[in-house]
Formats: C-alpha cells, sequence, structure tokens
C-alpha cells in the first residue's frame, strides 16, 4: 500500500512569525497535534502541542510574544505520497515521532501521516509496532 492511499490528506502549514496562539488556534480547529512550518516554499520544521507547552508555556514566556519558530522543532522527517506506507512507518518507528508530513514528486505538501491513518490501513501488528517504537522514550 502506497503512503497516499492512508494519509490525511490537505495538510496546512504556518510560517515562522505566525503567532503561537494562531498556531493553537488552527490546530484546534483542525482537531490535529501539530502544523508543518514554512518558509521560502521550504518545510523547515513542526510545531507539536507539546512544543508549544514545553518549550513555550513551561519556560514561562509570554506566550503572546512567541512564533512558532520560537517553538517549532527545527529540521523536518517526511515522506512521499508514492513511498510504500511500511517504508514510511520504519521512518516514523527509527526517528520516534508520530506525525509525518508527506509530499508529492513535485515536493509540494500534500498530507501528513499520523498513527492514526496507519492505524486505519495497516495491519494490527504494524500498528502495534509502530505504537511501542514511538513510545519507548517515555518508559
Amino acid at each position: 500500500m502506497k503512503v497516499k492511499s492512508a494519509m490525511h490528506k490537505g495538510a496546512e502549514w504556518v510560517t515562522p512569525d505566525t503567532p503561537v496562539t494562531e498556531v493553537a488556534q488552527k490546530m484546534k480547529k483542525l482537531d490535529v497535534g501539530s502544523i508543518p512550518v514554512g518558509e521560502n516554499d521550504r518545510l523547515i520544521g513542526m510545531v507539536t502541542d507539546r512544543d508549544i507547552t514545553c518549550r513555550g508555556l513551561a519556560n514561562g514566556a509570554d506566550i503572546a510574544k512567541l512564533t512558532a519558530r520560537d517553538v517549532m522543532t527545527k529540521g523536518i522527517v517526511y515522506c512521499q505520497d508514492d513511498e510504500e506506507l511500511g517504508d514510511a512507518l520504519r521512518t516514523m518507528e527509527k526517528k520516534k515521532i508520530r506525525r509525518l508530513p508527506v509530499i508529492n514528486d513535485k515536493k509540494r505538501m500534500v498530507g501528513m501521516l499520523s498513527i492514526g491513518d496507519i492505524s486505519h490501513a495497516a495491519s494490527h501488528e504494524l500498528s502495534g509496532e509502530l505504537m511501542t517504537a514511538v513510545s519507548a522514550h517515555h518508559k
């Protein structure tokens, strides 16, 4: 099975100067836990709900003054829409990540692949292996 058959299509992104409050509102509206960050037509990072909490609120910063760049995880791991789902799953396991932006052959983001997407598309065995791998750092 290809990633494009399992991914959530139409993912949105924000620019690095987007206020964190707007990022959080977008997450709430879209019912997602992460938003990719793009600059100059390239993905440069990811803001997760955990990033906002741990890099923003927990550090005592004035949340009204923070931007996506201030709290984002730099660098980005992604997969391609024509990639085999098993290969993307192994990338998620190796990097211990729960969400993976999906790009097409024109390097345009076309979706997101999450643990939930995989649980609906892959076998219970593969889904279980992924959950074990990405949760390992919480032991």
